[in-house]
């Protein structure tokens, strides 16, 4: 059965499709998701008639002048034909209509529906109705049993159910489909159909097969299958004529079986793949019908002779055929057959003697020789006529006849034409030029992009091309003439491209509108050499670029010169400009299941001009084509696919594309689309204009530009973490062209750059904090790596508060290498006074090490000291100008960093100093995360020096310090040695001296290391946790003898919480009163009344009263050793 394959015509937006004829086969009905009903007067009908029903049309019917379609506006709705005028509603469900069609009378409509009913409507009165009830999801379908005895049904539950229509009950159920939810995700739409005139068989479509069900006695009596055949069958449709069965596959393959034979006589593909969604018969059986669901609509032709000849071959042989072919399928005796096996496998059977036509209807020869074979068939290229001629000699001889059809076997039967299996190569996409509309338009763009518009018109009345921008001091608006016939344009700040085909008297032509020129002619044009027509062309910064169909791509300059020119690897598909940067996307292959092989080149046409992207493949989704490419307004290259996705180059991943956007996600119905005409980084926006039901805008009205935002496909993107972290590398991602364009020699927004950093490591502190609330201090340390200095710092505050000291220490070894690095990377001039800043940081133990227990436990007694005051005093201290420990080269006279470090030997490492702010104590983390944050600048901080005086003095003190790492180490409050007191004296004279200059070479010489660690330890006055730990140790050894001192501390922590408010504050005021008594008299006791020692005490504690800072509170902490 050859048959030719029309080219598919466009008719309807994308989505499900439903088709038939009329009566007289004249006119073909089709409907879509986008509302309307087409009236075709052919396939060749450029203008179909119209008839808007709604939303959606699920399906249509016509039959004796009426009209009846399911739509989504829940209705079964009535139109005159051929006129199409409202005629009414029929019925209404609560939800969607499915399905619809008449009986073979057209006195009857039947319509199933999302609410699991289906209704049977008289036309002539749609007040008599019949409701079947049963199924227990949407109907797919529904089909008139010929006779109109019976209604089959085909639902989502899974389900084929016969009813009786009159007692509108259930005859028979066969549950042979797959589950599913709703019409839209079933895997087959399950159109059911009911063989003509006889009504012997009903078949259905299940899985890859067709089963065929034998009408009262409901048995299957066979089976409809192919090899070929991979996907889901959405729709079976009978010939007229009953004897050929036609099938519709999900992957886009038509069917055509002989059901005499159970052979399939005809296999046509899909040209693009496309799932088949509608199929009708020509009332002659001539023709086949089909839509898919992307809305177009195709045609088969050349089914006549298989007609004609049928008809021949039920006229020829004897009365007693004719009644054997009635009662053909009758029983179900050959298994093999019903399967659909090949003839190769099937056995051969001899025909039973005697008169049992059941048995002989059945019996079916696999080999023989065809005798007369002309008088069956006209094409000898027909496939799998001889199986099909020798059923009809086997059931029309008698049984001595068949002798000579068996006797001698024959070559095994197989198609004659061979058929190929594996993956079917895709047709390579057009050329284009992003921002256009199609060229067979009459009214179209021909460019849309971040400089103006460019319209054109082709109709009777005009034949022109309108310029308009969207900034008038670029240019005024022009009306230009098109009598060239331009098809292409592209528009810059400098000129007007445009470009036309070549006919058979002309050349392509290149033509060139520089309206930037300073002198009077600014017009030039170029004829392309023969045989070479312009495919596609753009504008860059004093350049244009020009791609032919002689695989060449022509570099001009602005003014009209011709410039370098080189061949293309493959067909162009298009090319985007921008500044000095040229993007030429072409075929580098030939792509196979849908796919397109696409190469791309990205290359600087600068003064130094080099290939950045040398041909590398495209990246696209699955069964997708390039839709728009270009670059943002930034100069990064970008690219939109036909599924919406939007790409955008990562230059700092060794120019790899990242999807950041997926349009489709933004769209409310399957048809609608977003029409990409711009994209910006800073801002973060894509400029894109919406379209209804369509893949392209109308030029009048002017349509909106829309603002979609970007989002990375990142996982678990409803998570507060998932949602961190799309921000900071979408952050990252569009951070690259700071530094694309200040290597290119552009200025660049520096406070948009530093807002931008900034960002990025509030995103990081957050997503730091998360990590410490669950725990995660791998992932913490992970986060900690890309901070900088700054944030490291603060990380380290708010794990040290967090009572996280493993990783606090982890994050103080981080923060010091960070701070090597970037010494190595400081010039010269700045690496004479680092060693000495690095060692007193860094081995003097005041810094690097982890808090010790003295630490957390003078911080602990600072806490529950000043819960109240201690948020206001930090965030008034982290608004201020906060100290950067890692900082260099800065001279800051106001903030003597080293104060810390003299008052507490081992210093709190994560406290941030304010000019005589207190610093915030260790267990206030939750309250000040947000203040953290807020207060973040990108801007690096002065380095904790004084002064250049300052260094010099201080040096002498801290060189010595260098060797004692081993304070590191220590970690014990009470087992305090004095290699660990040591550093605390060196430490507190360079504060003392910051503040008295002239003193500090006297102060700097003394030589006895202990007692100055002595006054070191003396000076850090009491608090009154520490005053009370010390009258109550020894009733909390007398409870508990067994604790350690570190236990004996947790101890004292938790009874002291328990003390009221008024004790507490009692004791702190006791503490604050008798600080300077208690100091005086320890040290006279320790050092023997030194008077040196003393003198430097009273200077310190006169300065602690006027300070009174949380640094100095903290450091009077005093060890008893007892």
């Amino acid at each position: 059965m050859p048959c030719e394959r029309k080219p598919m015509r466009y008719g309807h937006s994308e989505g499900h499709t439903d088709v038939c004829f009329d009566d007289s086969g004249k006119f073909i009905v089709t409907c879509g998701s986008d509302g309307d009903v087409r009236i075709w007067e052919g396939l060749d009908d450029d203008d179909p008639k119209s008839i808007n029903v709604g939303d959606k049309a699920y399906s249509v019917a016509l039959k004796k002048g009426k009209l009846v379609t399911a739509g989504s506006n829940n209705t079964v709705q009535c139109h005159t034909f051929p006129d199409g005028d409202p005629d009414g509603i029929l019925t209404r469900f609560t939800t969607n209509v499915t399905h619809v069609t008449f009986n073979s009378t057209g006195t009857r409509v039947a319509a199933g529906s999302s609410d699991f009913m289906v209704k049977v409507v008289e036309v002539s009165d749609s007040s008599q109705q019949k409701t079947l009830r049963g199924h227990d999801a949407p109907v797919l379908s529904v089909s008139f049993d010929p006779k109109d005895d019976f209604l089959a049904s085909a639902s989502c539950d899974g389900s084929v159910v016969v009813w009786n229509i009159e007692e509108q009950t259930q005859v028979i159920s066969w549950p042979v489909l797959h589950k599913s939810t709703d019409i839209s995700n079933a895997k087959s739409l399950c159109r059911l159909a009911w063989q003509p005139k006889n009504a012997k068989l009903l078949a259905v479509p299940v899985d890859t097969k067709v089963h065929l069900y034998q009408r009262d006695s409901w048995d299957h009596v066979s089976t409809l299958s192919d090899d070929l055949v991979t996907q889901p069958i959405n729709v079976v449709v009978w010939s007229p004529c009953g004897r050929f069965l036609a099938a519709g596959c999900v992957g886009g393959l038509l069917m055509v079986w002989d059901v005499d034979s159970k052979l399939c006589v005809e296999r046509q593909k899909h040209e693009k793949g496309h799932t088949v969604s509608g199929v009708a018969w020509h009332p002659s059986g001539s023709q086949l019908a089909y839509t898919d669901s992307q809305g177009c609509l195709g045609m088969l032709e050349g089914f006549s002779s298989a007609a004609s000849s049928s008809t021949k071959t039920t006229k020829v042989p004897a009365n007693k055929e004719a009644n054997d072919y009635d009662d053909l399928f009758d029983e179900d005796d050959d298994r093999l057959m019903d399967e659909g096996l090949s003839d190769t496998h099937s056995p051969t059977k001899n025909p039973v003697a005697g008169g049992d036509d059941d048995d002989d209807d059945d019996l079916m020869p696999a080999t023989g020789r065809v005798r007369n074979r002309g008088a069956f068939l006209d094409d000898e290229n027909s496939r799998d006529t001889a199986s099909i001629k020798l059923g009809q000699e086997k059931y029309g001889e008698d049984d001595d006849d068949l002798d000579g059809a068996i006797a001698a076997p024959a070559a095994p039967l197989v198609p004659l034409r061979p058929v190929y299996d594996g993956p079917m190569p895709t047709p390579p996409q057009k050329a284009f030029q992003p921002g256009s509309t199609p060229s067979h338009l009459t009214h179209r763009f021909m460019m849309w992009n971040s400089v103006g518009i460019v319209r054109g018109y082709n109709d009777e009345q005009d034949n022109a091309i309108d310029v308009e921008f969207h900034d008038t001091a670029v240019h005024h608006a022009m009306h230009l003439t098109n009598s060239l016939g331009h098809t292409m344009a592209e528009l810059s700040q400098e000129a007007v491209l445009l470009a036309c085909p070549s006919t058979d008297q002309l050349a392509s032509k290149l033509q060139c509108l520089h309206f930037a020129s300073w002198d009077t002619n600014k017009e030039w044009m170029v004829d392309m050499p023969s045989g070479e027509d312009v495919r596609a062309l753009c504008l860059g910064q004093g350049w244009a670029a020009v791609a032919t169909s002689g695989l060449m791509l022509r570099l001009f300059s602005i003014g009209g010169v011709q410039k370098e020119l080189w061949s293309l690897p493959g067909p162009v598909v298009c090319m985007a400009g921008h500044g000095e940067q040229l993007l030429v996307v072409y075929h580098r292959a030939t792509g196979f299941d849908g796919e397109q092989a696409l190469g791309v080149q990205l290359l600087q046409l600068g003064q130094r001009k080099r290939q950045i992207i040398n041909g590398e493949p495209l990246p696209l989704s699955r069964r997708s084509h390039l839709s728009w490419l270009g670059f943002t307004a930034e100069g990064t290259p970008c690219y939109v696919d036909s599924e919406g996705v939007v790409r955008l180059l990562n230059r700092s991943l060794g120019n790899t594309w990242t999807p950041v956007c997926n349009t489709r996600e933004h769209c409310k119905g399957k048809s609608d689309h977003y029409w990409v005409v711009g994209a910006h980084e800073n801002p973060e926006q894509l400029r894109c204009i919406p379209c209804k039901g369509s893949r392209y805008p109308p030029t009048l009205p002017r349509p909106a530009v829309a603002i979609l935002p970007f989002n990375l496909p990142v996982c678990q993107i409803t998570t507060e973490k998932g949602q961190m972290e799309e921000q900071y590398w979408r952050s990252v991602l569009f951070q690259n062209h700071f530094s694309f364009l200040s290597s290119s020699g552009y200025e660049i927004d520096e406070d948009g750059q530093s807002q931008t950093q900034k960002r990025q490591q509030e995103l990081l502190m957050k997503m730091f904090a998360l990590s410490c609330k669950l725990e995660r201090e791998f992932r913490c340390v992970e986060l900690a790596e890309m901070m900088t200095q700054n944030v490291v710092t603060l990380a380290m505050r708010y794990a040290s508060r967090s009572r996280r000291m493993v990783l606090a220490q982890r994050l103080s070894e981080l923060a010091l290498e960070k701070a090597n690095q970037l010494q190595e990377e400081e010039g010269p001039g700045e690496q004479e006074e680092e060693p000495e800043y690095t060692s007193a940081r860094g081995n003097s133990g005041s810094f690097m090490p982890p808090p010790s227990l003295q630490t957390v436990e003078e911080e602990c007694g600072e806490e529950m000291e000043d819960e109240g005051e201690t948020v206001q005093e930090e965030a008034a201290a982290e608004n201020g100008k906060r100290l950067n420990p890692f900082a260099k080269g800065a001279v800051s006279p106001e903030k003597p960093v080293l104060k810390p470090i003299s008052k507490e030997g081992r210093v709190n490492p994560f406290k941030v100093m304010g000019s005589g702010k207190p610093s915030p104590s260790c267990g206030q983390s939750g309250s000040r995360v947000t203040n953290v944050l807020d207060s973040m600048t990108p801007v690096r901080r002065p380095v904790p020096l004084s002064s250049s005086a300052g260094k010099q003095n201080k040096s002498p003190i801290l060189k010595p310090l260098a060797p004692k790492s081993k304070s590191k180490t220590q970690s014990t409050l009470f087992n305090m040695t004095a290699s660990k007191i040591a550093p605390k004296a060196a430490n507190k004279k360079p504060r003392e001296n910051s503040e008295l200059p002239a003193d500090m070479p006297k102060r700097a010489e003394v030589p006895p290391p202990a007692p100055t660690a002595d006054n070191g330890e003396n000076r850090k006055p009491k608090t009154g946790f520490q005053l009370w730990l010390e009258e109550n140790r020894k009733s909390i050894k007398a409870d508990q003898p067994d604790l350690e001192e570190t236990d004996v501390i947790k101890e004292a922590m938790s009874r002291f919480r328990t003390l009221s408010a008024e004790d507490r504050l009692a004791w702190t005021e006791r503490a604050k009163g008798t600080q300077a008594g208690d100091t005086d008299l320890k040290k006279r006791k320790r050092d023997g009344g030194a008077e040196n020692d003393n003198m430097e005490t009273d200077d310190s504690n006169a300065k602690k009263k006027k300070s009174l800072d949380t640094s100095a509170k903290l450091s009077a902490f005093a060890f008893n050793k007892s």
